[in-house]
């Protein structure tokens, strides 16, 4: 679909749509967690959250290497959270299955790695797995808006991918404000995730611009009190 389609022929009850924003969803980031510690630090807080956010790296199309599908077996085994599962990799295609099979829920990948997500997308319907896509902060919103009825997610990266603890990038709002109206005046179901240097301002700003999903690492994970952390996030995002 164009992008000028998108933007000239809103869906009936598009407005009403807009009027009902879904609830807000936290999903930490176990990039930032205790590895020697993963379980505990996982049933410490997955009662105040909606999702874990599980980074997968291939040394490849980032520099970073994270973890594959013997850890995310070891945490569908730990925890029953919907496994939301961040491909930071060249070729995800490969990875789908072995995913799916390890216990994860959903995909999200790169447009960056694949500027055309057909093929993806098919075989994660196939396996059952929910499938999204994730921009870059240099990449446009102009990139996934094509596919925005082939996914459940878009995924904005408030952040350059591939390292925790980055400070947020206020570019992201913009980003989110577009797909947000897109998304909303074609009566669309997809959810925005906002990813990196979440906090409790940059949720709430993140939030307002229309974010639905809200990944937050070091921000749950290295606070004294993590539970206390989800909760003082939660309660900022219900107010907006």
């Amino acid at each position: 679909m164009s992008a000028t389609a998108f933007l000239s022929e809103p869906s009936p009850g598009a407005f009403t749509l807009a009027m009902m924003r879904s609830p807000a969803r936290i999903a930490p980031s176990i990039l930032a967690a205790d590895f020697a510690h993963l379980a505990q630090e996982i049933k410490l807080i997955e009662d105040h959250v909606d999702l874990l956010h599980v980074d997968v790296m291939d040394g490849h199309f980032v520099p970073n290497i994270s973890l594959g599908p013997p850890v995310i077996s070891s945490l569908r085994g730990a925890t029953n959270l919907y496994l939301d599962c961040h491909l930071m990799i060249t070729d995800p295609l490969a990875y789908l299955e072995p995913l799916c099979e390890a216990g994860a829920n959903g995909v999200t990948v790169h447009i960056e790695a694949v500027p055309d997500p057909s093929a993806v997308a098919r075989e994660a319907g196939v396996l059952g797995l929910d499938f999204g896509l994730v921009i870059n902060p240099p990449t446009p919103v102009a990139a996934v808006e094509p596919y925005l009825e082939i996914v459940s997610m878009v995924v904005v990266m408030s952040v350059h991918p591939g390292l925790g603890g980055q400070a947020f990038l206020t570019s992201a709002l913009g980003k989110i404000a577009a797909l947000r109206e897109l998304i909303d005046s074609h009566a669309l179901a997809t959810d925005i995730q906002v990813d990196g240097g979440i906090d409790l301002r940059t949720a709430a700003s993140a939030r307002a611009a229309g974010a639905d999903v809200f990944v937050a690492g070091t921000a749950v994970f290295r606070a004294p009190d993590p539970v206390r952390a989800v909760r003082e996030i939660r309660t900022i995002l219900d107010r907006m």
